[in-house]
């Protein structure tokens, strides 16, 4: 007996495999990798269904920020010949401001705004109670394009673009009036451009 206990004590003890031992490291890994993994696929998702709409959610958000007391304008005029020299040196190009009195839409006055990731000459008009705002930018598209409209939280939106440049007319007006306004602002803005 004696001898069966000295040769139990003197044999090495069982120790586990090394594939055993480190398992827990490798799930542990994987479970990194997964999360890495789905944190990117998630992001990716979300910054593409982010930019789908974003200039629609930009353009709202800047026009009802606009209709808080003192937001509207930072030019008050009903004078094109004083709203638009305003934009100088202020945005990147020079908008139209075309006087729109005799169509029902007067001239309120403009602003430059953030859209887009850069600043932009918006000119406001009105009609009635209600407030058109007129966003343009140079446009990376050749020629110009139909009005396109779309409604969102009661505001409706018509886009075109005209002259190398795209517009965006925001407003709670009717969709009718809306398109009135806009065909009326186009021809006067065809018209008095060169090209």
């Amino acid at each position: 007996r004696i001898r069966g206990a000295v040769a139990r004590m003197a044999s090495p003890p069982v120790v586990a495999p090394k594939t055993n031992r480190f398992r827990w490291w490798r799930e542990v890994a994987a479970g990194v990798a997964i999360a890495i993994v789905s944190s990117g696929v998630t992001l990716v998702a979300a910054n593409r269904s982010g930019t789908r709409y974003s200039a629609e959610d930009e353009l709202l958000a800047s026009h009802v920020r606009s209709l808080m007391p003192g937001h509207l304008t930072d030019v008050l005029s009903t004078a094109h010949h004083t709203v638009k020299p305003w934009f100088n040196g202020r945005v990147d190009m020079s908008p139209a401001v075309p006087n729109l009195d005799a169509a029902g839409f007067p001239l309120i006055g403009g602003r430059a705004d953030y859209v887009r990731g850069r600043v932009v000459p918006v000119v406001v008009y009105a009609r009635r109670q209600h407030m058109i705002n007129v966003y343009a930018w140079p446009s990376s598209a050749a020629g110009g394009a139909p009005p396109n409209d779309l409604s969102r939280n009661g505001y409706h939106f018509v886009t075109w673009r005209s002259g190398g440049i795209e517009y965006w007319a925001v407003s709670d007006l009717n969709a009718a009036e809306l398109h009135t306004f806009v065909a009326t602002f186009a021809a006067v803005t065809v018209t008095r451009d060169p090209a």
